[in-house]
């Protein structure tokens, strides 16, 4: 197949030709994707499901099913360069999945999180094993045990740390203690679960000679302790060269995506994978410098907006839910998805009851561990090009992981229940007190320094000729933005409620810090910082448990929308 046509008029189809027909299936993906994340977005559902969903859409349990839609949209002979592009981007992805998971909290997780993460895998993979058993006995005859039964208990154990991300900080639980939980036994489990998976692409070599996997396991370790040895130092020098709030040498940007392609190479040539090399390197960069959030900000919307979704593409054409036919393969569907929930779940809410969790907590997280994702896909997909998992199998493990997705965060809103704001009325209907000397509290919103100066103004009128007793609450609000990225989300989470500015420390550049500070040693105001970090759809509520705890008398609040240049005099 050519890259290029010559045009219509020269009698070509571009859907003929490589480079049109693969603009034609991104087109199409990334609207279906973005129609469907739209639906789902009452439901409060991760973006992930609409992918995985519309992946199975546009292969052949659904539209796939017209034969001339198949032959022209998705040809066989366009296969591979699709593959390609999926891969590519899953390679970039999976570096910063390496990223998200800091080596350093792990070693900081308590001994709770540890326990829980174990009995979360152990559990689920013994359940897996077992139920790879029935499934060769039924509908995976024939194929090679050994990686048959890992590859069935990595599925069913997975905890899918960047999806699970997405939902604490969609349901604003990151910063709760059974969210920072979650968030450290999912990046156990995640370490574990590649563990796991190195293991059993090494024994599902083309080769039956067991020399052959260990030799496999051994190039993997040795790459491993190389990158170890030779990684920390370089990303650290490129860390320390780059300055706080300053751009980021697009050579440093260059050599890291290089090394990460290299990486790559090297482990696909040991026989793990490419993917396994990429991790590897996302793992080693600095986490807290400005170099790693210089690295997501430039590779994740390119790799997970337009790429990624090529590889849900690329799993929902080998997906034909058709082939799940009859009592028996139906019953076996409800047999893995049964055993992946209880594993899971009873699993991790057991254990968290033994570490003296509240109930309601305990079973909120043994729901949280049971989220799966694109790291299950990564291990199914593995697994079919390796020979391990037929159709059937691939079909029924990839319903049970859009199942027991799509449940999670219904069932963590029904199960965690906060206390509602206590709704009283309130005994005065303006701001104006006849006792002067009593503080007047305000609670003032900002989002930019465009709506500082008239808050100021107000705040400066409110107070009446009093020049004191004025306290007013300053927050800062900040979108929790729609991004893939679990570290961003993290890092941004944990600065919720906490001060923007501290008082004691030298003075702030930061133009809206200089402009609070001279306020408030002008005007002998007390100011009190505050950040509110969410997403913007659920902004009010964090404004609205503010100001009950602030026992504030007056909101302030930004118009947020700019004025148009016809209404302005």
């Amino acid at each position: 197949m050519k890259a290029t046509s010559n045009g219509v008029f020269q009698g070509d189809s571009p859907l003929d030709y490589a480079l049109p027909l693969a603009i034609v299936q991104i087109c199409l993906v990334l609207v279906l994707t973005r129609v469907l994340t739209f639906i789902l977005s009452p439901l409060r559902q991760p973006r992930v499901i609409a992918e995985i969903i519309g992946g199975i859409l546009l292969g052949p349990s659904a539209l796939g099913r017209n034969q001339k839609y198949l032959n022209a949209i998705f040809p066989p002979r366009s296969l591979t360069v699709l593959d390609t592009l999926a891969n590519l981007g899953l390679l970039f992805f999976l570096f910063l999945v390496g990223i998200e998971l800091d080596p350093g909290s792990l070693r900081r997780t308590g001994k709770k999180a540890l326990i829980i993460a174990l009995a979360g895998i152990s559990l689920p993979f013994t359940l897996g094993i077992g139920t790879s058993c029935v499934l060769r006995g039924t509908i995976a005859k024939g194929v090679s045990q050994g990686p048959f039964l890992i590859f069935m208990g990595i599925s069913l154990s997975i905890t899918a740390f960047p999806v699970l991300a997405r939902i604490l900080a969609e349901l604003k639980l990151l910063t709760t203690d059974v969210g920072q939980m979650a968030m450290s036994a999912a990046a156990i489990n995640d370490v574990a679960a590649w563990i796991l998976l190195a293991l059993a692409i090494s024994l599902s070599g083309a080769s039956n000679s067991p020399l052959i996997s260990v030799w496999v396991l051994l190039c993997g370790t040795g790459f491993v302790l190389l990158c170890l040895v030779i990684g920390p130092p370089i990303f650290n020098w490129m860390d320390k060269r780059c300055a706080e709030g300053e751009p980021v040498d697009e050579l440093y940007v260059c050599a890291t995506l290089g090394a990460v392609l290299a990486a790559g190479f090297i482990t696909d040539t040991i026989g793990i994978h490419a993917l396994f090399g990429a991790f590897v390197l996302g793992v080693l960069v600095p986490k807290e410098g400005p170099f790693s959030g210089a690295l997501v900000v430039k590779v994740e919307d390119l790799v997970s907006g337009l790429f990624l979704p090529l590889y849900f593409v690329s799993s929902g054409l080998k997906t034909n839910i058709a082939t799940i036919q009859g009592a028996q393969s139906w019953g076996l569907l409800v047999l893995v998805i049964f055993t992946s929930c209880f594993g899971k779940i009873v699993g991790t809410t057991l254990v968290s009851l033994l570490c003296k969790m509240p109930v309601q907590e305990a079973v909120m997280l043994g729901f949280l561990m049971n989220t799966k994702g694109l790291v299950e896909l990564i291990v199914l997909n593995i697994g079919k090009d390796r020979g391990v998992l037929n159709d059937q199998t691939f079909a029924i493990i990839v319903l049970m992981a859009l199942f027991t997705t799509f449940i999670t965060t219904p069932i963590v809103v029904s199960v965690y229940k906060p206390a509602k704001l206590a709704i009283t009325e309130s005994k005065h209907r303006t701001i104006e007190r006849k006792d002067t000397s009593k503080q007047l509290r305000i609670l003032t919103c900002f989002h930019s320094t465009r709506s500082l100066p008239t808050m100021i103004n107000l705040i400066e009128a409110s107070r009446g000729t009093a020049k004191k007793g004025l306290r007013v609450y300053a927050m800062h609000l900040m979108e929790l933005s729609e991004r893939s990225s679990a570290i961003l989300m993290v890092h941004k989470a944990r600065k919720n409620g906490l001060p923007f500015w501290k008082k004691r420390e030298v003075s702030d550049s930061n133009q809206i810090v200089v402009a609070f500070e001279t306020f408030e040693h002008l005007s002998k105001v007390s100011i009190r910082p505050t950040t509110a970090i969410s997403p913007m759809n659920s902004m009010h509520e964090d404004i609205i448990a503010g100001a009950e705890g602030k026992r504030v008398a007056m909101i302030i609040l930004p118009f947020h929308k700019r004025t148009e240049d016809r209404w302005t005099f």
